[in-house]
Formats: structure tokens, C-alpha cells, sequence
């Protein structure tokens, strides 16, 4: 069963490990420490990643080490592109907004 990415995501830890990750492959032993939570905690969050195809685990001999799977992530980017043009609207608002404004201020008062 794939889980849900939408939920997987409303956890902050899990989206802590995710940015974490983000930034290359680490051990579980690193992601606990840099986490600070208790090692099956963590293995709880990485094992429901896992299972979300958001991240991969390859084991290097005794230890286990993580990576990001990006290709899961593309479900939440179509999802929030909608609201990404919303905000790309109204900055450019606020731009056309303020350059309008702008020479305002090099006029003297009359």
C-alpha cells in the first residue's frame, strides 16, 4: 500500500527528515542525533516515508542510509501550482503597484 503523500507530509517531523534529506544521503544514526528524538521514533517516521516512496533506505553494511526520492514530491507541486499563480499574481500587483508609486517620492511637494 502507497500512503497518502499529503498525509505523510502533515507530520512536522517527517518534513524535517525530508529537509534534511534534501540536503544528501544520511545515516540514521545522523538524522537521530540531528533530530534529536529517540532512534525507533525516527525509524517509525523513515519506515512511513518509506512506504510514501519518499525515501529510500540502502543498507551499507551494518548501517542503513537515506535518500530522498523526489519523484513523489511532483503529486504536491501539481497540487500547489494553482496556488502558486495566485501568489505570482498578486506580487506582480504589488509590483506594478509600487513602481507606480515610486516616482512619487522624487517629485517635490508643490
Amino acid at each position: 500500500m502507497t500512503r497518502d503523500v499529503f498525509d505523510v507530509i502533515a507530520d512536522p517531523t517527517r518534513r524535517r527528515i525530508l529537509e534534511l534529506l534534501r540536503e544528501g544521503e544520511r545515516p540514521v544514526g545522523e538524522l537521530v542525533a540531528t533530530l534529536g528524538a529517540a532512534q525507533p521514533n525516527v525509524s517509525k517516521h523513515l519506515r512511513v516515508l518509506g512506504e510514501a516512496g519518499l525515501v529510500r533506505a540502502d543498507v551499507r553494511g551494518p548501517r542503513r542510509v537515506y535518500a530522498l526520492q523526489p519523484a513523489r514530491l511532483t503529486e504536491l507541486e501539481a497540487w500547489l501550482a494553482p496556488f502558486r499563480e495566485i501568489w505570482a499574481d498578486r506580487l506582480d500587483a504589488l509590483e506594478r503597484r509600487l513602481d507606480g508609486t515610486a516616482g512619487d517620492h522624487d517629485k517635490e511637494p508643490s
